[in-house]
C-alpha cells in the first residue's frame, strides 16, 4: 500500500479544481436547453471533438485491460482491440458525414428518421433503455471496478469507500456542465492522464528487475514481445489476430468502436459544427487512440512481467488487497506504486481524471437516451426545456448509483471486455448496412439486439458454472446466430414505408447501389459522396495509424531499420490522406 505525501494530495486536489473550473463556467449555458446539455449546441470544433473522444476512451480500466492482455497473451494480444481501427476509420470516411447531415440530438433519433410506424418508435425506446440504462450501467461498472482495484492497491480503501467518493465526484461533474463542460474538461484531463501514464512507464523501466529498455528486451521471452502472434500457436493466432481482423471489427458493437458509429462517438459527431469538423475530429480520435497512446501502458505491462511474474507474486506484494480482486489487471496499479512523491500524486490525478472523463461522458450519453428518447418522447413531450435539463440531472445521479451496484458483479477488466464484445456480437454488419441498404427495417434492429444479448447471457451463465467456451468460438457462434436472425427479419419482416425511405435519402444522401430502388422510384439525385474515394481514404488511414503504431514499437524494441521503415510508410500514407481530405471537402 502506498502513502501519498502532502505534495501528492495537493497535486490531486489542484488537478480536480483545474478540471472542474470549466464545468462551473459552462453550467449556465448547459442548463439553457437540452441541445446545449446533450450536444453542446452543435458548435464544437474538430480538435475539441477528437480530444474529447480519446479522453473518454482513456479510463481507469483501459491500462488495466491492456496490462491483463499483455500478461496473458503478450503484446500481440492487443490485436483484440487494435483491429477496431478498421471500424474507426470506416466511421471517419463513410459515416461521420452522414451522421452530421442527419442533424439529430441523439443518435437514437435515427430510428424514426430511417424507419417508419410503431416499429420505429418501439426500437428507439427499446434501444434507449437497453443501451442507455442496462448496457451503459454495465460499462460504467467495469470502469468502477478498475478504480476500486487501484484505490485498494494504493490506499487500502474498501470497495464501498471508493465507489462513494468516485460517484460523488462524477455526478457533480456530469450533472453540472452538460456536454460542453464534459468536452472541455476532457481536454484538460487527457493531458493530466497522459503525463501520468508516461511517468509510470519511465519508472517501471527503472526498476532493478527490469534494467531499462535494454534489460526489458533481453530478459523477456520472444513470445511476450511479438507484435503479431506466432502462427504456429494456432489457437492464440486465431483468437487474438485472425478473428479480430476478419470478423470481429465489422460484426461486433463495442462502445467507442461501433460499426457505423454510435453511442458517445455519434454524440460527439452530432455536436460538431460542420461535416468537416465531424470528419476531422473522428480522425484525430483514431490517430490518438491507436497510434499515440498504447505504448506507455504496454511498457508498464511488460515490466510487470519481470517484477511480478505471476499472480502469486502479485498477491505476495499486495497482502492488504482482497484475494478475490487479484488478477493480472492488478499489475498496473501495483507498478504505479514505484513512482516517487509528486509523480505519484500526478499519476493518481491522471487516473482520477481518466475515470471522471469516461464516467461523466457515459452519464451524459446514457441520460440523453433516457430523458430525450424515452421520457420526452413517450412520457412528457410538452414540458419546458428547464424541466428536461433538471430531469437529466436526476437521471444522471440514478445511473451512477446503478453502475456502482453492478460493480460488485464483475471480477476483472478482461472479463468485462469479453462480455461486452459478446453482447454486441453479430449486430455490427446491420449497423453498417442500414445506411446503405433500403431493405433494413426496424425489426432487424430489435431482433439483432435481442439475439446477441440472449446468446451472450447464455455464455456468461456457462462461465459461472465453470463451463469455459473459448472467447473466439463464442464470438463466432454469436455472430452467426445473430446475423441469421436479423437477415430473416430484413427479408420477411415489414418493410419501411416508401415515403419514409425517400425522406431519409433526401436528407442524408447515402451513396452506393443499395438505394438505387429508392432513387429510381422517386427521381432523387445521386449522392454527392464517392464510395471509392472513401475506400481509398480508409485504406490510407489504416496505413497511417498502423505505420506509426508499429514503427514506434519497433524503435522502442531497438529495431532501428524496420522501425524507421514502418514510420516512413505511416508518414507517406498520412501525406496521401491529407490530400484525400482536401479532395473530400472540396467535393462536399
Amino acid at each position: 500500500m502506498s502513502s501519498l505525501t502532502p505534495l501528492d494530495w495537493f497535486i490531486v486536489v489542484a488537478s480536480l479544481v483545474v478540471a472542474f473550473a470549466p464545468a462551473l463556467w459552462l453550467a449556465r449555458r448547459a442548463g439553457s436547453s437540452t441541445a446545449e446539455f446533450f450536444t453542446s449546441g452543435q458548435s464544437a470544433p474538430w480538435w475539441l471533438v477528437g480530444i474529447s473522444m480519446v479522453a473518454t476512451t482513456f479510463s481507469t480500466d483501459t491500462p488495466n485491460l491492456v496490462t491483463d492482455i499483455v500478461r496473458r497473451d503478450g503484446v500481440a494480444g492487443n490485436w483484440v482491440w487494435w483491429a477496431f481501427l478498421l471500424t474507426g476509420m470506416a466511421t471517419v470516411f463513410f459515416f461521420a458525414r452522414l451522421w452530421r447531415r442527419a442533424g439529430l440530438l441523439t443518435d437514437l433519433e435515427f430510428y424514426e428518421l430511417r424507419y417508419s410506424g410503431r416499429a420505429a418508435s418501439f426500437v428507439r425506446g427499446f434501444r434507449a433503455v437497453y443501451l442507455g440504462l442496462f448496457f451503459n450501467a454495465f460499462i460504467m461498472a467495469a470502469v468502477n471496478l478498475a478504480a476500486v482495484k487501484i484505490a485498494n492497491v494504493l490506499f487500502g480503501w474498501p470497495m464501498g469507500t471508493t465507489l462513494l467518493v468516485c460517484a460523488a465526484i462524477s455526478i457533480v461533474f456530469a450533472a453540472t456542465s452538460g456536454l460542453w463542460g464534459v468536452m472541455v474538461t476532457d481536454m484538460i484531463q487527457f493531458g493530466i492522464a497522459m503525463t501520468g501514464a508516461v511517468a509510470a512507464a519511465v519508472y517501471a523501466l527503472r526498476q532493478p528487475e527490469v534494467g531499462g529498455l535494454d534489460g526489458l528486451m533481453a530478459r523477456l521471452p520472444e513470445d511476450a514481445l511479438r507484435l503479431v502472434p506466432d502462427p504456429s500457436n494456432g489457437a492464440l493466432f486465431a483468437a487474438v489476430f485472425l478473428i479480430p481482423l476478419t470478423v470481429q471489427w465489422w460484426s461486433v458493437w463495442y462502445p467507442g468502436a461501433e460499426p457505423g458509429g454510435g453511442s458517445y462517438i455519434a454524440q460527439r459527431i452530432l455536436a460538431s459544427r460542420s461535416e468537416a469538423d465531424a470528419i476531422g475530429g473522428t480522425l484525430l480520435f483514431n490517430i490518438a487512440h491507436y497510434a499515440l497512446r498504447p505504448w506507455p501502458w504496454i511498457l508498464v505491462a511488460l515490466a510487470s512481467l519481470l517484477v511480478y511474474p505471476d499472480l502469486a507474486a502479485l498477491q505476495t506484494a499486495l497482502p492488504h488487497v482482497d484475494p478475490k480482486l487479484v488478477g493480472h489487471d492488478m499489475a498496473y496499479p501495483a507498478m504505479v506504486r514505484f513512482l516517487p512523491p509528486g509523480l505519484l500524486g500526478l499519476m493518481v490525478a491522471g487516473m482520477l481524471a481518466a475515470y471522471v472523463s469516461t464516467i461523466s461522458t457515459h452519464l451524459n450519453w446514457g441520460t440523453s437516451y433516457l430523458v430525450h428518447d424515452v421520457y420526452r418522447r413517450f412520457v412528457r413531450a410538452d414540458a419546458p426545456e428547464a424541466h428536461y435539463v433538471q430531469m437529466g440531472r436526476i437521471v444522471t445521479a440514478a445511473l451512477m448509483v446503478l453502475a456502482a451496484a453492478l460493480t460488485f458483479v464483475l471480477d476483472s477488466a478482461k472479463q468485462a471486455f469479453d462480455l461486452l464484445l459478446s453482447i454486441g456480437a453479430g449486430t455490427g454488419l446491420l449497423y453498417l448496412l442500414r445506411w446503405f441498404w433500403w431493405r433494413i427495417n426496424a425489426w432487424c434492429e430489435v431482433a439483432a439486439m435481442a439475439a446477441s444479448f440472449l446468446v451472450a447471457l447464455g455464455f456468461f451463465a456457462l462461465s459461472k458454472q465453470d463451463v469455459e467456451v473459448p472467447t473466439h468460438m463464442a464470438l463466432l457462434l454469436s455472430v452467426g446466430i445473430t446475423t441469421v436472425v436479423w437477415l430473416l427479419a430484413a427479408f420477411f419482416g415489414p418493410s419501411t414505408r416508401p415515403e419514409q425511405l425517400a425522406a431519409f435519402y433526401a436528407k442524408v444522401r447515402p451513396a452506393g447501389p443499395g438505394w438505387a430502388k429508392v432513387r429510381a422510384e422517386t427521381g432523387l439525385p445521386p449522392s454527392p459522396d464517392s464510395l471509392p474515394q472513401a475506400l481509398l481514404a480508409w485504406t490510407l488511414g489504416l496505413f497511417t495509424v498502423y505505420g506509426v503504431l508499429f514503427g514506434a514499437g519497433l524503435l522502442l524494441y531497438g529495431d532501428l531499420v524496420p522501425g524507421l521503415a514502418a514510420l516512413a510508410v505511416g508518414l507517406v500514407a498520412g501525406a496521401g490522406l491529407a490530400r484525400m481530405l482536401r479532395a473530400m471537402q472540396a467535393s462536399g
